[in-house]
């Protein structure tokens, strides 16, 4: 089996996570410049077998768009043009950000490594892709 890829899309920063090869365990894996994205797939899939792509889309509690919801369409454009091999699916990323911060403080981190903002992006990368693995197998 191959790894599927699970992306937090910001203006600045963008959260990655990724399944283990059995699709069993979701990990953070970094979080990187946005103006760095696409290259960085590249070099990731150049290395690795990933056979999808989730990228959180943001949507607001009535499920209209929000001012982040152009820019991840946007970014899901890049994607299908630079990977067109790869299936791109959306996942709701509403709560995902509170949902890492949660985490973080379950985890014990201290207030400083709380307020680092690339580490809320990749948790809130792999949460997203943890749900997304769970809905799949239930």
């Amino acid at each position: 089996m191959a790894r599927i890829i699970c992306i937090d899309y910001g203006g600045k920063r963008t959260g990655i996570a990724v399944t283990d090869p059995l699709q069993i365990i979701a990990t953070g894996l970094t979080t990187i410049d946005t103006k760095d994205f696409i290259k960085f797939l590249k070099d990731y899939f150049s290395k690795e077998a990933v056979e999808k792509i989730i990228i959180g889309m943001p949507l607001n509690m009535d499920d209209t768009a929000t001012h982040a919801t152009p820019l991840v369409e946007n970014a899901i454009k890049q994607l299908k043009k630079h990977f067109p091999q790869i299936p791109v699916e959306t996942a709701d990323e509403r709560y995902t950000s509170k949902l890492a911060k949660d985490a973080m403080l379950q985890m014990g981190l201290k207030k400083k490594q709380r307020r680092d903002k690339k580490l809320v992006d990749e948790i809130a990368a792999t949460i997203m892709l943890q749900e997304y693995m769970e809905r799949k197998d239930g």
